[in-house]
C-alpha cells in the first residue's frame, strides 16, 4: 500500500491537502510571470485589452493564495468547535475566487469603455503577438495540470481555478485577434475584445458560484438508490428511507433511517447497523460519517 493512501486507494486528508498545496503554489508562480508579461508590455504599448487581460490573469494569483490559505485551514481535524470539521474551509476559498473574478469584470468593463471614448490608438509590434502567443501556451498547461490535478483529488479549490484559469485562454485568444485588428487599421477591436474579455470572466464565475453555492447549501451528494442498494445488501435490513447526504464529493456526510424486523432485539438490531455502516464505508470511499437511525418496517 502506497504511503499516505487507505485501502480503498483514497489519500489520507494530510496527503490530499499537501497534494493540493503543491499544485496551487506552482500554478500561482506560472501566473505570476503571465500576469506580469501581459501588464508590462500592456503598458509599454498602450494595448487596453493586453492590460486588461493581464489584470484578469493578476485575479488568478490572488485566487492562488487565498487557495493556499483556504487548504490549510480545511486540513485541520474536527474540534468542539466544528464538529464535522474545516473541509468547508475549502468550499470557501473556491467562493473567495469568485469575488476576484468580479472585481476583475469591473476592471475590465471600465477600462474598455474608457478606450471607447477616447481616440488612442496602441502600439503592437510582433512582440506583442510573441507574449501573448507565450503566456496562452503557458495558459494551456496550467488549465490542463490543475484540472487533471482538481479531478484525481476531488479538490473544488483546483477545480475552480481550473475554470478561472481556462477563461485566460479565451481571453488571450481574443487578445490575440484584437491586436492582429488593430495591426490590420481596426483599433476599435481593442476595446471591443476588452468588454467580449469580461464575458468570459462572468461565464467563469458563474461556474464557479454555481458548484460553490452547492456545497454550501449542503445539496445532495450521492444517489440515494445506490445507498438504498448497499443497505440491503445486508439480508437482515428490509430497507431504508429518510436518505439525506451532504458535504463534498470526497468528504459526505450520511443519515439514513435503516428497517430491521420489529421484533428483532435492540442488541442485535444495533449490531447490524454497524454492518450496515461498514458496508457502505467500504463501497462508498468518498464517506466519512454515517449516522443510522433504527426503526421497524413500515406497514
Amino acid at each position: 500500500m502506497v504511503a499516505g493512501q487507505s485501502r480503498h486507494g483514497v489519500l489520507s486528508p494530510a496527503r490530499r491537502a499537501g497534494e493540493i498545496t503543491t499544485v496551487l503554489a506552482r500554478v500561482l508562480l506560472l501566473n505570476l510571470l503571465v500576469a506580469a508579461a501581459k501588464i508590462a508590455y500592456g503598458l509599454w504599448t498602450g494595448a487596453i485589452s493586453m492590460l486588461s487581460d493581464g489584470v484578469h490573469s493578476l485575479t488568478d494569483t490572488a485566487s492562488n493564495a487565498m487557495g493556499l490559505v483556504g487548504v490549510r485551514v480545511a486540513r485541520r481535524p474536527a474540534d468542539p468547535s466544528h464538529p464535522y470539521g474545516h473541509r468547508k474551509f475549502e468550499t470557501l476559498a473556491a467562493a473567495g475566487i469568485l469575488v476576484f473574478l468580479l472585481l476583475a469584470l469591473v476592471q475590465v468593463l471600465e477600462a474598455a469603455f474608457g478606450r471607447l471614448r477616447s481616440v488612442e490608438v496602441p502600439e503592437v509590434t510582433p512582440a506583442s503577438f510573441g507574449v501573448m502567443i507565450g503566456t496562452l501556451a503557458i495558459n494551456l498547461f496550467v488549465v490542463r495540470y490543475e484540472a487533471r490535478a482538481g479531478r484525481r483529488l476531488r479538490s473544488e479549490v483546483l477545480i475552480a481555478d481550473a475554470h478561472h484559469t481556462r477563461s485566460d485562454v479565451f481571453t488571450s485568444l481574443a487578445v490575440i485577434a484584437a491586436l492582429g485588428g488593430v495591426w490590420l487599421g481596426w483599433p476599435l477591436l481593442d476595446p471591443l475584445v476588452a468588454i467580449a474579455i469580461a464575458g468570459f470572466v462572468g461565464h467563469a464565475g458563474f461556474q464557479i458560484a454555481r458548484e460553490a453555492s452547492g456545497v454550501l447549501a449542503d445539496q445532495v451528494v450521492l444517489d440515494a438508490g445506490e445507498i438504498t442498494r448497499v443497505v440491503r445488501s445486508v439480508p437482515e435490513a428490509a430497507g431504508c428511507h429518510q436518505i439525506r447526504t451532504r458535504g463534498t464529493a470526497d468528504h459526505v456526510f450520511l443519515d439514513l433511517h435503516v428497517w430491521f424486523p420489529g421484533d428483532m432485539p435492540l442488541a442485535e438490531a444495533h449490531r447490524l447497523s454497524h454492518v450496515v455502516k461498514d458496508r457502505l464505508m467500504r463501497e462508498l470511499p468518498g464517506l466519512v460519517d454515517v449516522v443510522i437511525h433504527i426503526e421497524p418496517p413500515p406497514r
